[in-house]
């Protein structure tokens, strides 16, 4: 296949891995409590002690159709082989070539530090693609790769091809080496393959790693104290240890938590290299200045954040400690409500410092300081932020972290991938203007191949996993977290269930739920009510609900089941009108239109002929005209209104001028969803408009 050009890219991305301590871990003392529990079963997921709810096993859950179950096969039938091609081609930063390496002296490593874990996530992709699909073509090209991946591990079981085939490099010699990144999610894409095939030729790969790592590390040698950077690898023992009841793997998963902020840093502004470490960004850039459990701010590098909070998330699952749940609960909350945008994106600066005046790049912001058009909100970081709210939502059992799972998933997710699945953003700001320069990994339009590949291969893994997040299931309870139309089997108290749900959801709010196959026992059928659904409504058999949805909780309806029961559950979808915090001033006196969980936006392919985008206002109180359109974008539902455009549009060279009146002529505007921006070529684009009032 013909290699694409990579598109322009001037900096090479430090991502990042982990870190240390030097005292008994905290995690390992409340091990020592835990009953161990039996060998994991690929076809019988481990249960986490300390969860409202599991998901269902990777199989038990299917879309059969609607909005997700498009995208599954957008990422079967074009993703999977766009992320394939674009790892083959010389210029993309992440390359599969690394893998074919052993036995060819002089062979040198090329393209990212971080290149090793993009091919794990594209692995965790097919591996969740064929449980579904059982596509034979995906299972012998797993095969293929996982037995180069074997030959290249060495004998003690450290695996890094950045360094094994670059005599510059040694192991654990710098942080940006990002070795623990990449082992992170080898480690997971071991269990996730050995619960999707059964077999264990990955997951062999992935305990002989993690047992190398449990023995360099957890002896804590000190001059790994600040060792690590993106720490997926948190979550992947605690995937590893889920897949193979070994515990030293959760052990070890706590130790890398208490690490982080364990060991002080120098008290220096502006960042720079005060231990010799070679390390511009010490400090908060990683989460490592303030130890997580006493942490009351999201700061730094919004990836690292995202995988360092999932991954203490995971081990409170396993553990139920209480002050490290407080811990990231604060942080959700600093984020959820000071750091966040419409969108549900997370990490407002390319480059800046952070609160204790650390340098940062792909950060979180102040509190809320939200710039939009140099909105970084890196698509790795959003998707983090969505897992992040997955696990707590698992934690507490609260719709809050359900509807920012669902508000990434459908805005700042979705908005990174182009309409065919084979194309990709980095960066997904709020704001675009053709005549403004593009910013740090920015880009006039979706990219095949890229300096920095992490973000594909997060959205194939994130998509093909969906049928997980849709449900939960509890001794006595199914919770039914994303709507759209699939099926549920599962069991409970050991009866079977089946139960399935239809709608045109996210274009229509009408879901339609029905039992098909009832357990004995009585259960509870628990549904998300998104927050922003005032006027929800729900009847059961046709029958209104004893009790009104209300809206940012779970509606529970507890009952004796037969087959054929039907729930149908109505959400509004009248078009809101947004406005921020009159705080958050790159937004002040503009407005944005929501409809359900979906934001919309302005494109410049879409105003009439010679108006510009800066000259448009948008009235607070519009009346819509709403279209769904099978035929545009691939098929999504507009919204049309009438709005002013002003006359006399400002001189682009002017820093300053006077000011200009509001009256203006009547046009008609047409908003699509965010997620499908950038479509039609490039162009000017605004989720935020001025308001007339």
């Amino acid at each position: 296949m013909k290699c694409q050009p990579s598109a322009s890219f001037p900096f090479h991305r430090p991502l990042s891995s982990s870190a240390i301590l030097h005292r008994p871990s905290a995690i390992g003392l409340l091990l020592s409590a835990l009953v161990a529990p039996t060998l994991a079963d690929p076809a019988s997921p481990h249960n986490s002690p300390h969860v409202k709810f599991e998901p269902p096993s990777m199989t038990d859950a299917r879309w059969t159709g609607g909005f997700w179950g498009q995208r599954l096969e957008l990422v079967h039938k074009n993703t999977l082989p766009a992320l394939e091609s674009a790892m083959r081609c010389e210029t993309n930063g992440c390359l599969l070539a690394n893998f074919e390496l052993v036995d060819h002296e002089g062979a040198r490593h090329r393209g990212n530090n971080w290149s090793d874990g993009d091919v794990y996530k594209w692995i965790e992709s097919m591996a969740r693609v064929f449980a579904l699909t059982r596509d034979a073509a995906l299972d012998r090209k797993m095969d293929e790769w996982i037995d180069r991946i074997a030959k290249t591990q060495a004998d003690d079981g450290y695996i890094g091809t950045q360094t094994q085939f670059n005599p510059e490099k040694k192991r654990w010699g710098m942080r940006n080496y990002h070795e623990l990144y990449n082992m992170g999610h080898l480690l997971t894409a071991g269990a996730v393959h050995f619960q999707a095939t059964g077999k264990t030729s990955l997951l062999d790969v992935a305990k002989k790693c993690a047992d190398f790592l449990y023995a360099t590390f957890q002896p804590r040698p000190k001059e790994l104290a600040h060792f690590g950077w993106n720490p997926s690898n948190i979550m992947g023992l605690v995937d590893l240890y889920r897949a193979t009841a070994e515990r030293r793997y959760l052990e070890l998963a706590g130790t890398f938590v208490d690490m982080r902020g364990s060991q002080p840093w120098p008290k220096s502004y502006w960042g720079g290299d005060p231990l010799g470490t070679n390390d511009p960004t010490p400090g908060d850039q990683t989460q490592d200045r303030v130890p997580l459990r006493r942490e009351t701010q999201a700061v730094g590098h919004a990836v690292t954040g995202a995988y360092l909070y999932c991954g203490a998330a995971d081990v409170v699952a396993e553990t139920g400690e209480p002050a490290l749940l407080h811990a990231i609960t604060r942080i959700w909350d600093d984020i959820g409500n000071r750091k966040v945008y419409l969108t549900g994106g997370t990490g407002a600066y390319h480059q800046g410092l952070s609160i204790r005046q650390d340098r940062v790049h792909e950060a979180y912001g102040a509190a809320y300081d939200l710039p939009e058009r140099t909105a970084y909100n890196e698509t790795c970081a959003n998707i983090g932020h969505a897992m992040f709210s997955r696990r707590l939502l698992a934690l507490t059992g609260d719709a809050r972290y359900g509807d920012m799972v669902e508000r990434v998933l459908f805005n700042s997710m979705l908005s990174a991938n182009s309409l065919d699945g084979r194309r990709f953003f980095y960066t997904n700001p709020l704001e675009r203007r053709r005549d403004v320069p593009l910013l740090r990994q920015d880009a006039a339009e979706r990219w095949p191949t890229w300096q920095c590949f992490c973000c594909p291969p997060s959205i194939a893994r994130t998509i093909a996993g969906l049928n997980e997040w849709a449900w939960g299931v509890s001794d006595d309870a199914i919770w039914l977290h994303l709507f759209g139309t699939g099926s549920l089997q599962s069991s409970l108290a050991g009866s079977k269930l089946r139960i399935q749900q239809k709608s045109d959801y996210p274009w229509d709010g009408r879901i339609e739920v029905t039992v098909a196959e009832a357990p004995v026992a009585p259960f509870a059928l628990k549904l998300r009510i998104p927050g922003w659904a005032e006027g929800a409504s729900l009847k059961i058999n046709g029958q209104p609900a004893p009790e009104t949805p209300r809206p940012g909780s779970y509606a529970e309806i507890r009952r004796e089941w037969k087959s054929g029961d039907a729930v149908e559950l109505m959400l509004p979808m009248e078009p809101i009108i947004i406005e921020a915090n009159p705080i958050v001033e790159h937004t002040r006196n503009q407005v944005a239109v929501m409809r359900g969980p979906l934001v919309y936006c302005l494109e410049s392919a879409d105003l009439p002929e010679n108006t510009d985008i800066d000259d448009v206002l948008l009235p607070v109180s519009p009346k819509w005209e709403i279209t769904h359109r099978p035929d545009l974008l691939g098929g999504v539902t507009v919204l049309g209104t009438g709005g002013i455009a002003l006359s006399e549009s400002p001189a682009k060279t002017a820093l300053y001028q006077p000011a200009r009146t509001a009256k203006g002529k009547s046009i008609s505007l047409r908003l699509i969803p965010y997620y499908a921006w950038c479509n039609r070529g490039p162009g000017d684009m605004s989720v935020w408009l001025p308001a007339a009032r």
